[in-house]
């Protein structure tokens, strides 16, 4: 099992760690709700140092994003980020991704930990520009400080003008006197907040700066339960589980990242193009349940009259509501908000009502 930089930091915490996508991973430090409505509320910290970082350099790399990518990075200025996905051949999706413009010629591709070899494999084989393909996954780590009050926190340790960063930006400056920390206003939380791309030997000094400096605004180490239901409130997609390799973007939600009218040609294009003027058969929904059960992957979904029609790909007590949430999919003539459903758990049907994203709305200052 891998380990990340900062795997001691998290034992001395006396966080509880398990095998995450090959890597030994803090789930919690306290509990996953306290941990959850910090976020919320102040700010939390977060080591996904086991997310992967491709570069592609050289003076084709945009040719080659423009093939992989479902979404249409030539629309990107440098400085800026943008959330796609890798379609396969068949209409489903290899991974979910950030794109980064570094410069003219330079771009950062952040993947998923379980995917990194098959996404690297992936884009190799459609490596016929010139671009050269580097994975830095190895020695990069990740740290995500997330939260309303995360711009307080980082502007102590940086001269960069955090809080000036539009979402979805970044810049590359000295944080903690450590030169070419990428500093980016993206998250997976949906309550604001920074990812910080640093060199492994670095992120013990950082990790333990940002919990030092951001007592005031009660910062707490945050684990990858809290990562989820944070995730899950919004209704962010999680590979695995409501993504895969036989999921259609257009299915799952994701067709304002699906942009079939860009003039490069991209694996599965004609697909969607296809599934835009005939409609999907299926679609995710967002259901909210009326019982203290919770929904669980693989449950079944069930219609009034109690047959199957779908099944569960995420569910949670949702800590900001106090009420089991989930996503799922069903036929499209079932995927109507305000639909009643029952989630199936053994024998008993629990009723669950279709509602829209994202569960939780979080206030703007």
């Amino acid at each position: 099992m891998k380990e990340t930089p900062l795997t001691q930091e998290h034992v001395n915490l006396g966080a509880r760690m398990m095998p995450f996508a090959g890597y030994n991973m803090p789930v919690s430090y306290s509990t996953i709700n306290e941990e959850h409505i910090n976020v919320r509320n102040n700010v939390g910290l977060f080591d996904v140092s086991h997310m992967g970082q491709f570069f592609l350099k050289g003076p084709e790399s945009l040719d080659l994003i423009q093939k992989v990518s479902s979404n249409n990075a030539s629309k990107l200025v440098v400085g800026q980020a943008q959330y796609s996905c890798f379609p396969n051949k068949n209409g489903g999706i290899v991974d979910d991704f950030l794109t980064y413009k570094i410069s003219e010629e330079e771009y950062m591709l952040v993947v998923n930990a379980s995917n990194i070899e098959k996404d690297l494999k992936w884009i190799n084989e459609a490596n016929t520009y010139d671009c050269t393909i580097t994975d830095k996954s190895d020695g990069m780590a990740l740290l995500a400080l997330q939260g309303p009050k995360a711009s307080e926190v980082l502007s102590k340790l940086t001269d960069i003008k955090v809080d000036q960063i539009p979402y979805y930006y970044f810049a590359i400056g000295e944080v903690c006197g450590l030169k070419n920390v990428i500093v980016s206003a993206t998250g997976y939380t949906g309550s604001g907040g920074f990812e910080l791309y640093l060199d492994n030997k670095d992120a013990v000094t950082v990790w333990n700066k940002l919990l030092e400096v951001g007592k005031e605004e009660n910062i707490m180490p945050i684990g990858l339960g809290a990562r989820d239901t944070l995730r899950l409130e919004m209704g962010f997609c999680l590979y695995g589980n409501d993504i895969n390799d036989e999921t259609s973007p257009i299915e799952a939600g994701l067709g304002w990242i699906t942009k079939t009218k860009k003039a490069a040609d991209f694996f599965s294009k004609e697909k969607f193009q296809q599934q835009r003027a005939d409609g999907v058969t299926k679609k995710l929904v967002a259901f909210k349940v009326n019982d203290r059960r919770v929904p669980r992957q693989g449950y079944e979904l069930a219609d009034s009259d109690g047959n199957v029609i779908g099944e569960v790909t995420s569910g949670t007590m949702s800590p900001s509501l106090e009420i089991p949430i989930g996503l799922g999919y069903v036929p499209i003539e079932s995927a109507k908000v305000g639909l009643k459903i029952n989630v199936k758990i053994r024998s008993k049907l629990l009723e669950a009502e279709i509602v829209k994203l994202p569960f939780f709305k979080v206030e703007a200052d």
